[in-house]
């Protein structure tokens, strides 16, 4: 199982991806089938499509971290911001960071922050792409690093806040 993680922007279009990939077979695939039928008040987790009536590969369940609150926020969800995870795992899977021959064998859960505050739908759309290939990159190579989690324990931060010195 791979588990990524990646933000991408600033403000509220920006996009934070994490990622769970794994056999259709094992957990992940117990996970996201569990997921998907298990939905609640505001978050409905649904397989991310590149058009209508085709889903990306390997199956793609987007998962919303914020839960959808008006109208615009839903369309900024189901729109750009999850058009933007179905291109960005097949460009994961076109680069070679998600093997091509594995992709019938695997499942991806793909929980996606979409800020309620957000308001323009192409740079929701290119954040999330970028995050999304992002964090599968991220998994595949286990990133971050031991050193660079332990160099930034002493001042932690985040865009929402920073530890004090």
């Amino acid at each position: 199982m791979q588990i990524g993680e990646s933000f991408v922007g600033s403000g509220p279009n920006a996009a934070h991806i994490n990622t769970v990939l794994g056999e259709r077979e094992g957990p992940a695939g117990s996970a996201w089938a569990t997921a998907l039928a298990t939905p609640s008040r505001g978050h409905a987790p649904f397989v991310a499509v590149l058009a209508p009536s085709l889903p990306v590969k390997p199956m793609t369940l987007f998962v919303n971290k914020a839960a959808v609150d008006d109208d615009r926020h839903g369309e900024l969800t189901w729109g750009p911001a999850q058009a933007g995870v179905a291109a960005g795992v097949a460009d994961a899977v076109a680069d070679g960071v998600v093997p091509a021959w594995q992709i019938d064998d695997l499942v991806l859960i793909a929980a996606v922050w979409v800020n309620p505050a957000a308001g323009d739908p192409d740079e929701v759309y290119r954040n999330n792409r970028k995050a999304t290939r992002e964090a599968l990159a991220n998994g595949a190579s286990k990133a971050p690093a031991l050193d660079d989690v332990l160099a930034a324990r002493t001042r932690p931060t985040n865009p929402f806040f920073t530890a004090p010195e």
